[in-house]
């Protein structure tokens, strides 16, 4: 496929560069989209699984818009169509071409240039953001067919709540099925700490502030290098915060290429790096999307982002299957983060890290499949249980769910699970991006399987209320943990601090050790 270069005009007439051969799974993905009646529908597909060449074949009934939440991935679709193609950003206006790809920024603003019935098919790229007022301000004002969002974010618990827009996931495949299917390699994840702090950045549109970064991340250079001296097998792609950033990395590694987006001559950096003529190249947001690199032994993500998709896709330039390859050793370069959520490896799978703490956070590391249970295993601490309480609640009162006052523990997969005497427990899987979850064979909405459990606790447990009713354990939980309690605590955790527990405090930390919690 080559490397992109920006287009210097407005509008581009291209055809395909090569006849492409699609995979029997995008040949599914494309049929399931064509067999559906008018509406807006969801496909989640992995990266590196050939999303952009999916949408772009799917056959035109008419005039098609495409979406897309970052600058650089506006022009990278335009290659794969073979008609008009015209473009809505910065300068560039678009002038009736058959394919119109726009920057949601810039399009939200020029609405007036287009009638509400001009497209058949509006195709969402990145569509996790699709709730957003911006997007939601372009959905309002057009009336296509159909729409199709694109997503490779996993299953996560956190405000995007997407069944405001699409009604259904018509389309599935996860990192695991692409993996064990070859169509991907298999990751071996790290962590360097690096020495950072972030806890004084600020972020701006769901990331960290680039200036404020930059001078985050200064120093970072030889704790950088050194990451890779210790960890990188074979070729290896690091991906820095600026161009200074990377230019003080690559002085710290023999034989390093520094690669930005004014580099010329890219192609052949990357056919040399294929060779192993260059054993490392240090890049500033030019590999993120659209670039195909045959050979990436070791990806070292030293651009902190809190973003799903950007984190996806610095790792996606690694996942090509290769013969040299036997599977891709993926560095975090880690640090302090303060309240912000740093995307990691665990991120791949839709592992919540926050529960997690600090000191345990380099437990989390392995194969990738291997992350969710120990993941589990790291939380499963006194620190986290006590916290659990406002975890939980914040987390439902985000996604304007009703818990009904249920004592939930929240997993880092996104399980919900109530503890109750004898070892019995309630479970409701993670929601997916739609916010179903299916409950034995059937698939109900979330909050449905909130009330179904509610009621069952009702029915089956009210002699076991001061367990699982957040509100009756509040009541008496106010008081200094009483002796029992904190003897037993202190018989299985000696090292951890219970001066200062309350009642309910304490509880949450029984609850757990006795139902549910890790056996030492």
């Amino acid at each position: 496929m080559g490397d992109m270069l920006p287009h210097k005009s407005h509008t581009s007439h291209i055809g395909k560069l090569t006849t492409m051969q699609l995979r029997d799974y995008q040949k599914e993905c494309i049929s399931i989209i064509e067999s559906k009646p008018p509406g807006s529908y969801l496909v989640q597909m992995p990266t590196g699984c050939g999303k952009t060449a999916t949408f772009t074949h799917i056959p035109r009934h008419g005039r098609v818009l495409v979406l897309a939440h970052r600058e650089e991935l506006v022009r990278q679709p335009a290659r794969y169509y073979d008609c008009s193609v015209g473009f809505e950003i910065a300068q560039d206006r678009s002038h009736g071409e058959e394919v119109v790809i726009a920057s949601v920024q810039s399009l939200v603003n020029r609405l007036d240039r287009f009638s509400p019935d001009e497209f058949d098919r509006i195709i969402t790229d990145e569509c996790h953001h699709a709730s957003a007022a911006t997007y939601r301000k372009i959905y309002d004002y057009f009336h296509p067919r159909q729409h199709i969002g694109f997503t490779a974010t996993p299953n996560r618990g956190d405000k995007q709540r997407l069944d405001t827009v699409f009604s259904e996931i018509i389309f599935q495949r996860n990192l695991r099925w692409a993996i064990e299917n070859g169509f991907l390699c298999d990751i071996y994840c790290l962590r360097a700490n690096i020495g950072y702090d972030l806890s004084a950045v600020h972020t701006r549109m769901g990331d960290y502030a680039p200036g404020e970064l930059e001078k985050a991340m200064d120093g970072t250079a030889d704790a950088i290098a050194e990451a890779y001296r210790k960890y990188a097998k074979g070729a290896t792609l690091i991906f820095a915060v600026s161009v200074n950033h990377a230019e003080e990395i690559a002085k710290k590694i023999p034989g390093a290429v520094v690669v930005t987006g004014k580099t010329k001559a890219r192609a052949d950096i990357i056919q040399r790096f294929t060779n192993r003529e260059i054993p490392c190249i240090v890049n500033v947001m030019v590999f993120t999307e659209g670039t195909d690199m045959p050979l990436v032994e070791t990806v070292i993500v030293a651009r902190p982002t809190q973003s799903d998709s950007l984190y996806s896709q610095m790792v996606g330039r690694g996942l090509r299957p290769h013969p040299d390859k036997e599977k891709l050793t993926l560095i975090d370069c880690v640090g302090v983060t303060g309240k912000a959520s740093l995307c990691t490896a665990p991120s791949l799978l839709g592992i919540d890290m926050s529960n997690v703490p600090a000191k345990k956070a380099d437990e989390v590391q392995g194969p990738l499949f291997e992350l969710p249970e120990k993941a589990v295993m790291a939380s499963d601490t006194p620190e986290s249980w006590i916290r659990n309480i406002q975890i939980v609640d914040l987390w439902a009162k985000g996604m304007s769910y009703n818990l009904h006052g249920v004592n939930y523990f929240k997993m880092p997969d996104g399980r919900m699970v109530v503890s109750l005497p004898n070892n019995k427990r309630f479970t409701i899987p993670a929601p997916d991006k739609l916010g179903m979850v299916t409950l034995g064979a059937e698939k109900v909405p979330y909050q449905t399987a909130l009330d179904r459990v509610y009621k069952a606790l009702c029915d089956g447990f009210e002699s076991s209320r001061m367990i699982w009713d957040i509100d009756k354990a509040k009541a008496w939980g106010k008081k200094p943990a009483t002796e029992a309690q904190l003897k037993s605590i202190n018989r299985r955790y000696p090292d951890f601090d219970t001066t200062e527990l309350t009642r309910l405090q304490a509880s949450q930390i029984l609850n757990r050790m006795f139902n549910g919690g890790r056996k030492k």
